[in-house]
């Protein structure tokens, strides 16, 4: 059987091995131990070379721990450690994780209908459809309730239009998930921000609240706050020896596939190593694993304009990313997935260069001819909505130039690999 091939970081898992030992910052104070870059045999040029890519892609902040402890932050312009930024979709994982709370805190089930805490009529779909609708449902992106109306960000009854029986389809619809707000407010009797100050931030040191903005609750906190959480994730919902998500079940499910729909999607957490994945806007299933260039158990928070979070638990290692959108796309997979590729060249090419064989494909973005390291037997590219648009067999240059400036999705063919690749025509 033919697999989807990627490439990691594996630098880290010969030199450091899997360390079960996670260093907490002190939940008050600006102490926080680092690791020097050097002793992980990390290149000071390719550091660099990280460095200018986030500052030509209008990045503010850039974080990485390993073992807890932080290796590299950066932080470009005007930003610095103390300045609060969005985290636009990233703080979906806010949510899911204050639901897992209530859950085992009992005020809610996830498997409990969403009319239950918000009232029959939430909807304007026909009741016997609306009463299909779990919390479990809102948490999976598989709500049936039609993403296309004219402001998918709206949650009033008359915007929520049934499309589909509720686990019948995944959709990225943000109005559904912005209601699990309601949800958790209605469950517990505390507001959103009383809640994950309670249950959350007091308990990491995390600053930060949820904004209300149009239909929306946008959190925005400092580089470091996000870090926390992250590091939070990183450890299965303990903070240092303070048990704070302590529902294992809940916990696993979250950041593991929650449907048969799309693959790559938890509750409201992104999954990294699937066969198959689904993205925003299309309801196309593409082969391969979201981001081909991240370690296979990685799982991330994404967010507009490139608000993430990436956990690998394998190499004890978490990251975050704040900041603009790159001027040449704003879509976050590709993004995320492109940093991937300046992580994985930071351990020295000497050590690591036996374990780096994924073929290259450059440049990219491209305005027009896109070239490839080695020859395929078969190459097929699709657009976002998942038509294939051109398909070449044995050829080492590609020439897009006929194509519409997008995003588009590449799959190299050989006798017992396939190799995904996300790719930007300009």
């Amino acid at each position: 059987m033919k697999k989807v091939i990627c490439n990691t970081l594996f630098l880290f898992l010969f030199l450091t091995g899997f360390s079960q030992t996670i260093y907490f910052p002190p939940i008050s104070g600006d102490q926080w131990d680092t690791i020097a870059p050097q002793s992980l045999l990390w290149c000071p040029s390719e550091i660099d070379s990280l460095y200018d890519f986030f500052e030509q892609n209008n990045t503010k902040s850039f974080i990485l721990l390993k073992d807890g402890k932080i290796v590299l932050e950066k932080y470009f312009g005007t930003h610095n450690s103390s300045s609060l930024w969005y985290w636009a979709s990233a703080g979906k994982t806010l949510t899911s994780f204050l639901v897992g709370i209530a859950q085992q805190e009992g005020y809610l089930s996830i498997h409990d209908t969403t009319s239950k805490y918000l009232g029959e009529g939430w909807t304007s779909a026909p009741l016997d459809k609306e009463k299909k609708i779990t919390i479990k449902h809102q948490l999976t992106m598989t709500s049936g309730l039609d993403d296309g109306v004219e402001d998918p960000y709206c949650t009033t009854d008359t915007c929520l239009e049934y499309l589909q029986d509720a686990g019948t389809r995944w959709a990225y619809h943000n109005a559904p998930y912005t209601l699990l707000d309601e949800v958790i407010t209605e469950a517990t009797g505390s507001n959103l921000n009383t809640y994950i100050t309670q249950k959350l931030r007091n308990l990491t040191g995390m600053n930060g609240a949820f904004i209300p903005s149009g239909f929306n609750n946008v959190f925005y906190s400092n580089a470091r706050s996000m870090a926390r959480f992250g590091l939070l994730m990183l450890n299965k919902g303990k903070w240092d020896q303070t048990p704070i998500l302590t529902d294992t079940t809940y916990f696993n499910e979250m950041v593991n596939t929650s449907q048969n729909i799309n693959l790559s999607y938890g509750y409201l957490w992104w999954l990294n190593g699937k066969s198959s994945f689904m993205i925003p806007q299309s309801q196309f299933v593409f082969p391969g694993s979201l981001a081909p260039n991240a370690p296979s158990d990685m799982y991330a928070a994404m967010g507009k304009n490139g608000q993430f979070i990436n956990i690998i638990p394998s190499l004890n290692m978490v990251w975050i990313r704040m900041g603009d959108s790159p001027e040449n796309t704003d879509v976050s997979f590709l993004l995320n997935d492109q940093i991937w590729t300046y992580l994985n060249r930071l351990p020295c090419e000497s050590s690591i260069s036996e374990y780096t064989n994924k073929p290259t494909v450059f440049p990219n973005p491209t305005s027009g001819t896109l070239q490839l390291s080695s020859e395929f037997e078969t190459i097929i590219i699709y657009d976002i909505t998942g038509k294939m648009i051109q398909k070449f067999t044995h050829v080492t240059e590609i020439d897009l130039s006929n194509l519409i400036s997008g995003i588009y999705i590449l799959n190299l063919y050989d006798h017992q690999n396939i190799y995904n690749y996300k790719i930007v025509k300009q």
